[in-house]
């Protein structure tokens, strides 16, 4: 992990996110044009916050850990640059699924 993400704590139920690369090349070796490219819906979380508080006070944490692997919406997210890598920021609740571990 990057110097800069190491440092880098999201705050309350923000998770950081490192998309997984678009397929940009068939197996059969041809190119895929950028516009035709599926969005990509999936990352790997780098960073977790400590959770968000309820009315009472008392944490309540995220559902994901650094490691998982999740589905994302198609629009949302906040993008950040950190020594040349796109990372993006979401908010636990945003998360459409988490795959499960094998």
């Amino acid at each position: 992990m990057a110097g800069a993400l190491r440092r880098l704590i999201p705050l309350f139920d923000r998770v950081v996110i490192q998309k997984a690369e678009a397929i940009t090349k068939t197996t059969g070796g041809i190119l895929i044009p950028e516009k035709s490219q599926a969005k990509v819906l999936t990352g790997q979380v780098v960073a977790v916050g400590p959770g968000a508080r309820n009315e009472d006070g008392d944490v309540i944490p995220p559902s994901v850990e650094v490691g998982d692997e999740v589905l994302l919406p198609e629009y949302g997210g906040t993008k950040i640059t950190l020594e040349d890598q796109d990372y993006f920021i979401y908010r636990d609740s945003d998360f459409l699924a988490k795959f499960g571990k094998e």
